[in-house]
């Protein structure tokens, strides 16, 4: 059943109350509209970040997206473009070393002033198995945090994400808004709060979905920096998907985000600042090698 709590409000989130994720599958419905709680009901029924729906059931996860710069119709920052600078005028080769696993190409596409960079790395890129590591910027340089297991959509991963095609988009994207279903355990991001963040049924692998929203941080891909996680405007396009978050993982693969354990979403929630101007660098190895 679902809550008819909506969306907490934050200062500077616009939220709507729909339910979010497979928001990709909301596309077609129309940008950044509001729907009743019937409405609302109906289209978490259909589908979540590979749920199986059961009867009754409501099962979300997402597919929702926003680029690393907003509006860039072209990808040219969610790693199908050359950037061949960053907003200080240098290429990102030139202001730090390459972290460990990414080319010079991905690199460049990491902006000159993010000092935290989540990198999640897939096994292939047709697996839905992945790990991530923080990287922190200091004094000293880059220093990682722990390897964490994670994983990532069904099908694997793809330069060029379409609405439900099961594949994780590669790219480098902003981290701007979070939120979940539980109370915000210390985030520094905007938190948006509300009963729509819910997951029931089942996973591709016949895992249960409950949990699976209680701590998500939107992913820029496709998204509307500033808004909630749950808002569903498409500035790509509806065809683009959208509604692809890091959240909770539920022990199987995904339909388009990328989950990790709780602990370490509420450590994420709880470092991840938006004056240290965190990105998330995302692919399977071999894309990330680049």
């Amino acid at each position: 059943m679902i809550s008819s709590d909506r969306p907490a409000r934050h200062r500077r989130t616009r939220i709507t109350p729909v339910g979010r994720w497979t928001l990709g599958r909301l596309g077609e419905v129309g940008a950044r509209r509001s729907l009743p709680a019937f409405a609302l009901a109906a289209v978490l029924c259909t589908g979540a970040c590979g749920a199986v729906p059961q009867t009754g059931a409501v099962s979300a996860d997402g597919d929702r997206t926003g680029a690393l710069s907003q509006p860039t119709p072209s990808g040219a920052l969610a790693g199908r473009e050359p950037m061949p600078s960053t907003a200080h005028g240098g290429s990102a080769s030139d202001v730090f070393d390459p972290l460990p696993g990414l080319g010079l190409r991905t690199s460049h596409r990491i902006p000159a002033d993010s000092e935290q960079v989540v990198v999640v790395t897939g096994e292939g890129k047709n697996s839905p198995r992945s790990h991530v590591v923080l990287y922190r910027k200091t004094a000293s340089g880059w220093q990682g945090g722990a390897t964490w297991p994670a994983h990532n959509a069904l099908k694997g991963w793809t330069r060029d994400h379409r609405l439900d095609d099961l594949r994780s988009p590669v790219g480098v994207f902003t981290l701007s808004d979070a939120g979940g279903l539980r109370a915000d355990p210390g985030s520094k991001l905007p938190y948006s709060r509300s009963g729509a963040f819910v997951a029931h049924g089942s996973g591709f692998a016949g895992e249960p979905l409950a949990g699976s929203f209680d701590y998500v941080i939107a992913i820029d891909y496709n998204h509307v920096k500033g808004t909630s996680p749950l808002d569903w405007g498409r500035p790509l396009g509806a065809d683009k998907g959208g509604g692809i978050w890091l959240h909770v993982d539920h022990g199987g693969p995904t339909h388009a985000c990328v989950s990790l354990a709780e602990e370490h979403m509420k450590e994420l929630l709880r470092t991840l600042d938006p004056a240290r101007h965190p990105v998330v660098v995302m692919g399977d190895s071999a894309s990330l090698a680049e």
